[in-house]
């Protein structure tokens, strides 16, 4: 029971991560996560090179501790797919948010939608599996039918809990998207 506990919260916590990184029209710092920095011959994370700052709703400032790799910000930024091009003015790096369109909030909140059902899909995996082993379990005469029923109505209860948790994530990122 646990583990599968374990497993759902876990993919439960890379929905929210994912969603996080969704540029939603405000400046996240988290859309930064994923891009790295050559520096001194090592891919290194941006947030361990430099300060990044939301001074306004609508920009991030990026201030490297060695200016040195200003440049080197600036391609890996380029290179990245978060369609943001970085003003660099020799000290900082700046990147300004365009309002998002209403087609654009659209097509982002289908995407969440569609990223919400794979984790739903991926809880229900886990959930077969629970449900796999209490069937072997009853099988091989470790457990009682009751103890079976039991433990599959425990698994479904789980499967409910964060299928509800990962709606209610979902509806308050379509909420922040539609209403900015």
């Amino acid at each position: 029971m646990e583990e599968l506990e374990t497993r759902m919260q876990k993919t439960v916590s890379v929905f929210e991560e994912n969603l996080s990184e969704i540029r939603a029209g405000r400046a996240n710092p988290a859309i930064l996560n994923k891009i790295s920095v050559e520096y001194y011959g090592v891919p290194t994370p941006i947030h361990q090179v430099a300060g990044i700052s939301v001074p306004e709703a609508r920009m991030i400032v990026i201030q490297p501790w060695d200016a040195s790799i200003l440049k080197e910000i600036e391609k890996a930024i380029l290179a990245s797919d978060i369609g943001i091009h970085p003003n660099n003015d020799g000290s900082v790096i700046r990147l300004n948010f365009p309002e998002l369109t209403e087609e654009r909030r659209k097509e982002i909140v289908k995407d969440i939608k569609k990223m919400a059902e794979e984790t739903r899909v991926s809880i229900r995996a886990i959930r077969r599996d629970g449900m796999d082993s209490q069937k072997l379990a009853l099988k091989k005469s470790e457990i009682t039918e009751d103890e079976e029923k039991s433990n599959e109505d425990k698994i479904q209860k789980l499967t409910d809990k964060y299928i509800a948790e990962i709606d209610k994530i979902l509806e308050n990122k379509e909420k922040d998207i539609m209403n900015i």
